[in-house]
């Protein structure tokens, strides 16, 4: 057989590259699916909605309130103030938004800025009745370390 007949080389590997691109793709469409009509990367929402802020507002007052653990230390901590700022930004919604939602916007709104005042009100009370038994240092700087999960939540 003569060297002189030119090789032909067959790259079959972009082939394979393109295939593998190709079920990457399906995964991750398969897997926007599966998390839910108009989810973004992350399972994060495309489009914000009134209820977003409402939930992410109320997310915040409740994690400042104990009823989740701080993501760094696994401890749930109680910020008074921090919570308060959250319901306070709430109300404000309530007050700025009033006549311009709609029947479930408002209903939402209502009902979680109320719930949030009643948690709070409990709070406060458990964190002065705490402090009155001695079973708190009253000298913290604002934020109280729970220890353990949220409060009778």
């Amino acid at each position: 057989m003569p060297e002189d007949t030119p090789k032909i080389i067959v790259d079959d590997d972009w082939k394979s590259q393109a295939q593998a691109e190709k079920e990457k793709l399906a995964a991750q469409d398969a897997q926007a699916k599966a998390e839910g009509p108009g989810a973004g990367p992350g399972g994060l929402p495309e489009k914000l909605t009134f209820d977003d802020l409402i939930k992410m507002l109320a997310t915040q007052a409740l994690m400042y309130l104990g009823a989740f653990p701080d993501p760094q230390t696994g401890k749930a901590m109680i910020a008074l103030d921090l919570a308060k700022l959250h319901i306070d930004m709430l109300g404000l919604m309530q007050d700025k938004t009033k006549g311009n939602l709609s029947d479930d916007e408002k209903s939402m709104l209502d009902g979680t800025v109320h719930e949030l005042r009643l948690q709070f009100a409990e709070i406060v009370k458990a964190v002065e009745k705490a402090k009155a038994e001695g079973k708190l240092d009253a000298s913290g700087g604002g934020a109280i370390d729970l220890g353990g999960g949220p409060p009778g939540m």
